[in-house]
């Protein structure tokens, strides 16, 4: 005969034992691991932490491999991957996106983001707060959404009314007359200098690719290389952040690094940022 020592009875084979076990209430019993357990949050933790068991904590289900899991659980709940919590709704989980720290999340569109930096770049682009400047250029329309793309736009060399990158900083040397954001020496060297264009030839070749003799990067056709002549990468640092120090070639770089508040000079930085777009108009006019 066949005892089952938490129910005290005795049964007439260990078949029976086995069905009882397996059917009782009073046991909790998994069958693929031929183990009895004590109550039924033990089982359940046993079936959602086994490497022999690919259980959904949801509806009870157990799959064959995680792969018929995850498919369960893509088609059938509203779950979230990160913090492995489970919603009664859609509702429910993008409430629980937008409320958690863990989560970057844009309710309106509905939209993950790899950090707080980059949400709060998307939140002030053209998507949420549109264009709001205007370029202060002669004959020029375009807007922008921040101060830092009106910035680039300016430095691109594109806008109509003939601003550079040069002109700019010129204009910001005029502006900046106590050397808040600038490098005096450095802007002031750089605007009392002769302008020197510098171009790469079918020399710079050098079998593989054209190469910049500044840094020796690689460029796969010459206009490319020329390009890279002309962008401000190998020019001075003549702009600072107030702050924390940190330098930058070009006024853009500047403005970016403020509106990303990485450092906390957002806001006294933003002033003078207004200053230097309300000088820059009133010039431009």
């Amino acid at each position: 005969m066949a005892w089952c020592d938490r129910c005290d009875r005795y049964f007439v084979s260990q078949h029976a034992l086995e069905m009882h076990i397996a059917n009782s209430s009073s046991h909790h019993y998994c069958s693929r691991c031929e183990r009895d357990f004590t109550s039924p949050n033990a089982l359940e933790s046993h079936l959602v932490n086994s490497p022999n068991h690919n259980y959904c904590r949801e509806c009870g289900d157990d799959f064959d491999d995680w792969q018929e899991l995850d498919e369960h659980i893509e088609e059938n709940h509203w779950h979230c991957d990160d913090c492995d919590m489970f919603f009664r709704n859609e509702v429910g989980l993008k409430e629980h996106y937008r409320q958690s720290a863990a989560h970057h999340y844009c309710g309106p569109c509905a939209r993950h983001f790899g950090n707080a930096n980059s949400l709060q770049n998307h939140l002030r682009s053209t998507i949420h707060v549109g264009r709001t400047l205007n370029c202060p250029g002669a004959r020029c329309n375009k807007s922008f959404p921040s101060i830092s793309a009106l910035t680039l736009h300016l430095e691109s060399d594109t806008c109509r009314s003939g601003m550079t990158r040069k002109k700019v900083n010129n204009l910001v040397k005029d502006i900046d007359t106590t050397g808040v954001i600038t490098d005096r020496r450095l802007i002031t060297a750089a605007s009392n200098s002769r302008t020197t264009n510098t171009y790469a030839t079918e020399a710079a070749w050098n079998g593989t690719a054209f190469e910049c003799y500044f840094c020796a990067r690689k460029f796969r056709t010459l206009d490319a290389l020329n390009q890279h002549l002309r962008s401000p990468t190998h020019e001075n640092q003549i702009y600072k952040c107030p702050h924390c120090q940190v330098k930058f070639v070009t006024l853009s770089g500047l403005v970016q690094h403020v509106e990303s508040e990485k450092c906390g000079v957002l806001r006294f930085a933003m002033r003078v940022m207004e200053g230097l777009t309300a000088g820059l108009q009133k010039l431009l006019l």
